[in-house]
């Protein structure tokens, strides 16, 4: 059995989220490589937030198919919209804890009644 501290014995979001760490760890030392991560992360802000727009488009676009291949698509583009999401967090310097912080803050809010307590 793998030890905690390895990728495989973490869950898919964490390890993405470390990877992501080390890639932009990486490229603030100047050894990105050819990392399609670095250069999201080290590229124009608009493009990453370009990446993430067009994600949750085709997300949005997926959920409307049917069948096992319109499910095993809505899943693919889900995918790629948590990673983009996670790289953009990591530019941020937000990492995934804080924001399964801020969601179990939320529990037990009414949506409408969180809506409403917002200054406005």
């Amino acid at each position: 059995m793998p030890s905690p501290a390895t990728p495989d014995a973490m869950r898919p979001l964490d390890a993405l989220e470390q990877t992501i760490r080390e890639r932009a760890d990486a490229a603030r030392q100047g050894d990105g490589g050819k990392s399609y991560t670095v250069k999201l992360l080290t590229g124009p802000l608009e493009k990453l937030c370009g990446k993430v727009t067009e994600e949750a488009g085709e997300l949005v676009e997926a959920a409307s198919e049917q069948g096992d291949e319109g499910r095993a698509h809505f899943v693919y583009e889900a995918g790629d919209l948590l990673y983009h999401t996670l790289v953009l967090l990591r530019r941020h310097g937000v990492d995934l804890a804080e924001v399964e912080h801020e969601l179990a803050r939320r529990f037990g809010i009414s949506g409408i009644e969180e809506k409403a307590s917002r200054a406005k």
